[in-house]
């Protein structure tokens, strides 16, 4: 049982963790540290709820996306004192000007985008990883764009 369970998510980690990585990592405005806590606390509570998971890789992204949420909400109250993007931005791994804009759309927005434009998903399958509607994926996505274009630079901005 123990095997079955340990096999399972070693294939799982296998073929969604980097997808799930790459997504927090983007939607974290580039912080490899969240990215890597993260993902892993999600694949952590996968494994403590898998006999009730239906869909595992939506499961896995809607905790991801929580768990993120939860952390911006937790460096939020410990960096009051200090610009929390400007010390996201200088932890990230993406270019300062896409990390500012990242960091300037709500977490729904930022995670819409991450999952359409950064790992190539549908709308649809970004509606059934996140667990809301089409529709409100599709207005996320409208606003998402609208902001990135008014903050990043104009070539930057070509590619949103």
């Amino acid at each position: 049982m123990i095997r079955d369970a340990t096999d399972e998510l070693a294939e799982l980690f296998t073929t969604c963790g980097g997808q799930v990585w790459r997504a927090v990592l983007a939607a974290s405005g580039g912080r490899r540290d969240i990215a890597d806590d993260v993902t892993a606390e999600a694949f952590s509570q996968y494994l403590q709820h898998r006999e009730e998971v239906r869909d595992p890789l939506a499961y896995l992204f809607r905790i991801a996306y929580r768990l993120l949420a939860k952390e911006r909400a937790r460096e939020k109250q410990h960096v009051e004192l200090l610009d929390r993007d400007e010390v996201a931005a200088t932890q990230s791994v993406l270019s300062p000007a896409l990390t500012q804009a990242l960091l300037g759309v709500s977490i729904e927005q930022r995670f819409a985008v991450v999952l359409h434009y950064f790992c190539d998903y549908p709308v649809s399958h970004v509606a059934r990883l996140t667990g809301t509607s089409v529709p409100a994926v599709k207005v996320r996505l409208h606003r998402a764009r609208k902001q990135l274009r008014e903050a990043l630079p104009d070539r930057e901005a070509n590619d949103v």
